[in-house]
């Protein structure tokens, strides 16, 4: 089928929503505080009731609308969705498309501060001819590419549908891409069945499996990946398990309660990045609501949840041949997990920049925009046509 013609976008709320949103915090009923430290069980209850009555009292979602509709953004038929993207014209002589991933529990609004550094690199005191044309999709499902009854998409849907963005729509035969979260796998699925669309794939979190071979004769520094990740799934996979055989009823509470919906994204930008327990040390309420925001006002909770359930109940989504087309990875210290170099090129076949970051978590284009912008151009530089 012929894809669709893009149709220009800009993002407003009405205020009938924002006023029952509104009414919803003002009624919120907290729950007690667990014994034991604070955030030792979930999400603290003094923290929440701090960023609830802020959100209630103080947070301003037309400046956040503001942000986003400051760069060009189009819907377009595709896949039997409306797809949301922006796409952002390079300045420089020659920009590189650049196919940008999010993952969960984000959105678009987390490449705000990355995509001006890669789109106009002189205005950061870069080179022009490291310029990219950005082309960033609210992933399918997720916010701005949800609407109520469509067709659920895994990974595999999920990159099929970008890759098709790209060459069909956009008319990009080649591209870059880049992502992390859910939006590395969209990523190293691109590099895995359309290689011959990539001209090489940049990550900041690895989709690679436990080898049993690895298991057999680990090497020191596999074994101490094997102790961190047998914690993570012990206590850190609760959310995976839920999100993954029964992301339905979840939907309920989380669509009904935005206090609710906060407590359960907010818990995890405060464990995936590198704030060392204190939140606001890496993000602003503003950054943290702007993203929490998004997902109440399109009711996109539920469906965000649906590549968990496709991978537990599915294959692998990179295929066994691996990852061909050259690849690269910044590994940022508070990343969920970091598998060293030799287990990654089991999966990845052609690793060209391997770069352990200073700072930085999980939600790098966040945390560390000029650094993650800065190993992108980088890892491109000589990937790009003559």
């Amino acid at each position: 089928m012929k894809p669709g013609k893009p149709t220009p976008f800009q993002l407003h709320v009405g205020d009938d929503a924002i006023a029952d949103l509104h009414g919803r915090l003002a009624r919120t009923r907290f729950p007690d505080q667990a014994p034991g430290a604070p955030w030792a069980y979930g999400t603290d209850v003094t923290y929440l009731r701090e960023l609830v009555a802020y959100w209630h009292e103080r947070f301003d979602w037309r400046a956040q609308e503001a942000r986003l509709n400051a760069f060009a953004q189009f819907t377009v038929p595709l896949h039997g969705i409306q797809l949301h993207y922006l796409h952002v014209e390079g300045r420089g002589p020659k920009p590189l498309p650049l196919l940008l991933s999010h993952g969960w529990p984000g959105s678009v609004f987390e490449f705000l501060e990355l995509i001006p550094r890669l789109t106009d690199p002189a205005r950061f005191g870069g080179d022009p001819a490291d310029a990219f044309t950005v082309v960033a999709p609210s992933l399918p499902g997720y916010g701005l590419s949800f609407a109520s009854g469509q067709p659920r998409f895994g990974i595999e849907q999920i990159a099929d549908c970008l890759a098709e963005l790209m060459s069909g729509v956009l008319g990009y035969p080649r591209f870059a891409a880049q992502g992390g979260d859910w939006g590395a796998f969209v990523t190293s699925r691109l590099g895995a069945v359309h290689a011959d669309k990539l001209l090489g794939i940049h990550v900041n979190l690895l989709a690679v499996r436990r080898d049993p071979k690895t298991l057999a004769q680990p090497t020191a520094q596999e074994a101490q990946f094997l102790r961190e990740l047998e914690r993570w799934l012990k206590e850190d996979t609760g959310y995976q398990w839920i999100q993954g055989t029964r992301p339905q009823t979840l939907a309920f509470g989380l669509s009904d309660s935005p206090a609710g919906l906060a407590a359960w994204i907010v818990e995890k930008f405060r464990a995936w990045s590198d704030c060392h327990g204190d939140l606001e040390r890496v993000f602003s309420k503003d950054q943290l609501l702007a993203d929490i925001a998004l997902y109440w006002f399109t009711g996109a909770i539920g469906s965000s949840f649906w590549p968990y359930y496709a991978r537990m109940h599915g294959p692998w989504p990179i295929p066994a041949g691996g990852v061909s087309v050259p690849m690269g990875y910044a590994e940022f210290p508070a990343e969920i997990l970091r598998p060293p170099r030799s287990m990654a090129a089991a999966m990845y076949t052609d690793i060209r920049r391997w770069s352990v970051m200073p700072r930085g978590g999980h939600f790098a284009a966040m945390e560390q925009p000029e650094a993650l912008a800065h190993e992108i151009a980088e890892f491109f530089r000589p990937l790009r046509p003559a």
